[in-house]
This record gives C-alpha cells, structure tokens and sequence, in this order.
C-alpha cells in the first residue's frame, strides 16, 4: 500500500531526472559546437581522435563487413533461387548494405570500441579531477577535448561506412559468383543498374547522424559521471560506459528508423 501511495512521487522524480538528464546533454553538445567558432581550432587532436575512431577501427570493421556481406548474400541466394531471380542477387546485396546494413554496422563497430573507450577516458578525466585543473589553467575543454572527438566521430563514420559497404559487397561476390556460380556480369550490372544516388545519400546521412549520436551520447555520460552520487570511482565509471553504449545504440536505431521512413 505504502508502494501504491508513493508512486506517483516516484513516477514524477523519474521523468524529472529525464528531463534534466536531456537538457544537461542539450547544453552539452551547444557548448561544445559552439567552440567551431573558436580560434584555433585544435588540429592536432582532431587528427589524433580521427587516428583513433578511424584508422584503428578498420581491422575489426573490415571483418564484420566482408562476413557480413556474405551472411546477406547466402540469404538472398537461397530466398532468390526459390523465385528463379538469382540474377537481383547483385541488387539485393548492395541496396541492404548501402541503405541498412552498412551504416547501422558501423555504428555498432564504433560504440563498442570507439564510444564505450571515450566514456570511460573522460569519465577517469572527470573522477581525477582534470578538468578542474585544465580549468585553473584556462583551458577549454570543450574545444580541446570534447570538440574534435564529436567532430572526428562525425568525419570517421561515413568513410568507415563507406568501406563496409565495399567490403560487404565484397563478400557477397565470393558467395555469389565464386560459390554459388552466379554470373559475374550480372552480380555487378545487377548493382549498377539498381543504386541510385538516392541510396548512397540515405548512407551517408544516416553515418553521420549516427557519428554525432555515439560520440555525444558517450561524452555527455562520461563527462557528467561525477553527478551521479550512489557510484562513485571505478564503478561510477563502469554504470556511465554501461549506459552511453546501450542509450546510443539505442537511440542510433531510433534515429535509423526516422531517417529511413524520411527518405524512402
């Protein structure tokens, strides 16, 4: 009874935390693009976080992307064969990879290594209290550190995408032409005829609206550890890269879904 009677207190504390925790992300990110306006702009760790999301994300993305391509191609070659339409295998394959596929993908990639690592390095950041010490040295941490790791998420992402999407293909030639017997020209030709420019941009799109998503979801979290009072230390920690790896992937699917009814 005593639950029943203190639910709506609970109820209205809960989506006053909600509110609060969107308008602190709000603020967040303003702050932070507002230091585009700046000089100078950090170039140095721009290039550096590019190194980091980009680069050294392309091993694990380049075999995601080519098993992936060819767990779609076994699929629709299999769907296809029962229709007699194996020759639409080339347009099958790319169109999910370019519209779909490839950029939610990537995204995953990313979260998993690139947004849960930088939740936690600012989250240590912010438990060592270095960003009151960059503060006593005048230091902006939004521009010097939060800015070029949003804009290097938004940069990577696309390209990072890009070669998923080529990967993947990839991958589907090996099941289609090489294993399947499929004809080569019409696998390719398949592709051609059907993506249109339409296509690449709904990729492009969704890549970077996901990038601004997983890197200001895991910074915002990262950044904002210390408000959480029951954790604290390591475990504090652990909940933020916890939360900003399931909340942006989360709502990176929201968002794919928006953009996908928007376009289509």
């Amino acid at each position: 009874m005593e639950g029943l009677i203190n639910l709506p207190a609970s109820l209205g504390r809960y989506s006053i935390d909600i509110v609060s925790s969107i308008g602190r992300a709000a603020v967040f990110l303003g702050l932070t693009l507002s230091r585009l306006f700046h000089w100078p702009f950090p170039l140095a760790e721009f290039i550096k976080q590019l190194n980091f999301v980009g680069v050294r994300t392309l091993p694990v993305l380049l075999v995601a992307g080519l098993f992936t391509g060819m767990v779609v191609a076994l699929q629709f070659y299999d769907t296809l064969v029962r229709f007699g339409s194996v020759d639409l295998l080339g347009s099958a394959v790319a169109l999910s990879l370019i519209r779909e596929l490839g950029p939610v993908m990537a995204a995953l990639m990313v979260i998993a290594r690139v947004g849960s690592a930088s939740c936690a390095e600012i989250g240590i950041m912010r438990n060592e209290q270095q960003f009151d010490a960059l503060e006593c040295m005048a230091i902006d941490v939004y521009r010097y550190l939060m800015l070029p790791r949003l804009l290097a998420a938004i940069v990577a992402l696309p390209m990072l995408t890009a070669i998923f999407d080529l990967v993947g293909i990839g991958g589907g030639y090996v099941v289609g032409v090489l294993i399947h017997g499929e004809s080569a020209g019409a696998y390719i030709n398949g592709l051609i005829d059907t993506v249109t420019i339409n296509d690449v941009l709904m990729g492009v799109i969704k890549s970077l609206v996901f990038g601004l998503i997983i890197m200001w979801i895991a910074l915002v979290n990262g950044f904002n550890v210390h408000l959480n009072q029951s954790l604290s230390g390591a475990e504090g920690v652990s909940h933020a890269t916890t939360t900003a790896v399931v909340l942006s992937a989360i709502v990176m699917l929201s968002f794919d879904f928006i953009i996908g009814s928007l376009m289509l």
